[in-house]
C-alpha cells in the first residue's frame, strides 16, 4: 500500500460519524463492474450498488465513453432561454418508460432537489388551478426524502430530522408500515397493513382537503432499512387522493430503474402516481442527476396559466450535457442488456437466499422485493446500532460492501449480478452474522 498523499481530517465526512470512521477509515480507490478496490488493495463485492444508485455496475465503458465525448464537445449549456439537444433526448427516453400519461420531466442534480422540486410543483400546481390553499404536505414516519429543507421536512428519520429545528410548517405524517409482529420475515409484499393508508382520511378530516397539496411516499422505504409496502397499501393512498384532489407523488430516487424488475415501481406495483422523482441509477451514479417526471394534468395546468415562466423553479446544473450525456448511456445499456429483465429473472434466487438467513443469531427480520434485501439484527441492550455497525466492518473485512441502517443490513446489488454474486454476498452475510455475539 503506497502512502497516502492526502490528510483525511479536513473533510466532514457526510452521514457518517466523523470520529469513528477516521479512526479505522475504509477507502475505496477504484471499482470495475462489481467490485470496489481498497486502498490495501483487495476486491471486494459491491452488494449495495455504490449507494443504491450503480445500477449498470461499475466504470462501465459505454457510459464513460459518453462523457468523455460528450466533455470534448460541450461542457455546459445554459438552460435560461436555452437548451441542448441531450436533455430533451434524455427527456423523451424518461417518459416512454414511465407509465400511463407520466409523460414531462424536470431535470434536477439530485434526488434531493428532484424532492424539493416536487413539492414545489404540486404547492404551484394548486395555485395556478386557483386553489392556493392546497399547502399542507403529507409525508410518512421513517421515510427518507434527501437532504433539502423540503425533504426533510417531509421525511421521518429522527437523526435527519432533530438538528435543524422547526423545518416547514404544514406537514403532517402518515404513520410508517413496519410492524415485526405482524410481519416478519415476509417474502415479498406482507399480507397485513393495507389498513394503515386509511390514516390518511384522519389528517384529511383534521385539516380539510381544500388545504392539503399532496402526499409523497417511497413505494418501498429504503434507507430506513428496506421496508415494504403491505399489499394494497398503495392502491388505498392512491384512492384517498383520487376522493380528495390531492396529489400522489411517488419517491423513486432508490427504486427508479430497474431496482424491482421494472423502471419504476409505480409499474411493478400498478400504481400510477402524479409525480415520480428520481435520481441515482439515471445514470448509474456517474454523473449526479435527478429530476420529476409528472402526469400530462399536471404539465398542461401549467401551460394553461399566465404568459411567462410557467414554473419559477431551476438549478444552473439542470440537464447539465455530462449528466445528460451519461443518462443516455446508461439507459442504451440497460435496454441492451436486458439488465430490468436480469433483475426481475434473479429475485426469486435473491428472495430465497436472504431468507436463507432466518433463524440465525440475532436475525429478528428479513424482508425483500426485486432486488432490495434487508436483514434487520436485535439490537444490543444500550447500545443501538453497535451490532450493525460491527456486521458492517466484518463484511468489509471479508470482501464484502454492504450498508447498514441501525441495525439492519442492507442489499441492493448492480443489475448486472449473477447467482454467483448472490450466493457470495448472502454467504459472506451469513458468515459474519455467526461470528458477531
Amino acid at each position: 500500500m503506497s502512502p497516502r498523499d492526502y490528510d483525511l481530517e479536513p473533510f466532514w465526512m457526510p452521514f457518517t460519524a466523523n470520529r469513528q470512521f477516521k479512526a479505522a477509515p475504509r477507502i475505496l480507490v477504484s471499482a470495475k463492474d462489481m467490485h470496489y478496490t481498497s486502498e490495501d488493495g483487495r476486491k471486494i463485492l459491491d452488494s449495495t450498488a455504490g449507494l443504491w444508485c450503480v445500477n449498470a455496475g461499475h466504470c462501465r465503458e459505454p457510459i464513460v465513453r459518453a462523457i468523455r465525448t460528450q466533455a470534448e464537445t460541450l461542457d455546459f449549456a445554459p438552460t435560461f432561454q436555452m437548451g441542448h439537444p441531450g436533455a430533451f433526448r434524455l427527456a423523451q427516453t424518461i417518459a416512454h418508460l414511465a407509465p400511463g400519461d407520466l409523460d414531462h420531466v424536470f431535470f434536477a442534480n439530485s434526488g434531493s432537489e428532484a424532492v424539493d422540486s416536487a413539492l414545489k410543483i404540486a404547492l404551484a400546481y394548486h395555485r395556478v388551478r386557483g386553489e392556493a390553499s392546497r399547502t399542507r404536505l403529507i409525508g410518512r414516519e421513517r421515510a427518507y426524502h434527501g437532504v433539502g429543507f423540503g425533504g426533510i421536512s417531509v421525511g421521518g428519520m429522527t437523526p435527519n430530522r432533530k438538528a435543524f429545528g422547526t423545518l416547514l410548517p404544514g406537514v403532517d405524517h402518515l404513520p410508517h408500515t413496519h410492524n415485526l409482529e405482524k410481519m416478519a420475515n415476509s417474502r415479498g409484499q406482507p399480507d397485513w397493513g393495507a389498513h394503515l393508508a386509511d390514516e390518511l382520511e384522519r389528517i384529511v378530516a383534521l385539516h380539510d382537503a381544500s388545504n392539503i397539496a399532496a402526499v409523497i411516499v417511497e413505494p418501498v422505504q429504503g434507507s430506513t432499512g428496506v421496508v415494504v409496502p403491505p399489499k394494497g397499501y398503495l392502491q388505498r393512498l392512491r384512492a384517498i387522493c383520487d376522493k380528495h384532489g390531492i396529489l400522489l407523488i411517488f419517491d423513486e430516487v432508490i427504486t427508479g430503474f430497474g431496482r424491482l424488475g421494472k423502471a419504476f415501481a409505480a409499474e411493478y406495483f400498478d400504481v400510477m402516481p402524479d409525480m415520480i422523482t428520481f435520481a441515482k441509477g439515471v445514470t448509474s451514479a456517474t454523473v449526479p442527476m435527478g429530476g420529476v417526471i409528472v402526469r400530462k394534468p399536471v404539465y398542461d395546468a401549467f401551460m394553461s396559466g399566465p404568459d411567462g415562466i410557467e414554473l419559477f423553479h431551476g438549478y444552473t446544473y439542470s440537464g447539465h450535457p455530462l449528466a445528460a450525456a451519461a443518462g443516455e448511456a446508461t439507459l442504451a445499456l440497460y435496454h441492451e442488456e436486458r439488465l430490468f429483465a436480469n433483475a426481475a429473472s434473479l429475485a426469486p434466487y435473491f428472495e430465497d437466499a436472504v431468507h436463507s438467513l432466518v433463524g440465525l443469531p440475532n436475525v429478528v427480520d428479513v424482508r425483500n422485493i426485486g432486488l432490495m434485501a434487508g436483514i434487520e439484527l436485535a439490537p444490543r441492550t444500550g447500545k443501538p446500532g453497535a451490532r450493525g455497525y460491527e456486521a458492517l466492518v466484518r463484511c468489509f473485512e471479508a470482501g464484502l460492501l454492504t450498508r447498514v441502517t441501525g441495525d439492519t443490513l442492507a442489499c441492493s446489488p448492480p443489475l448486472i449480478l449473477t447467482t454467483s454474486h448472490i450466493d457470495q454476498i448472502f454467504g459472506t452475510i451469513a458468515s459474519v452474522i455467526k461470528e458477531i455475539a
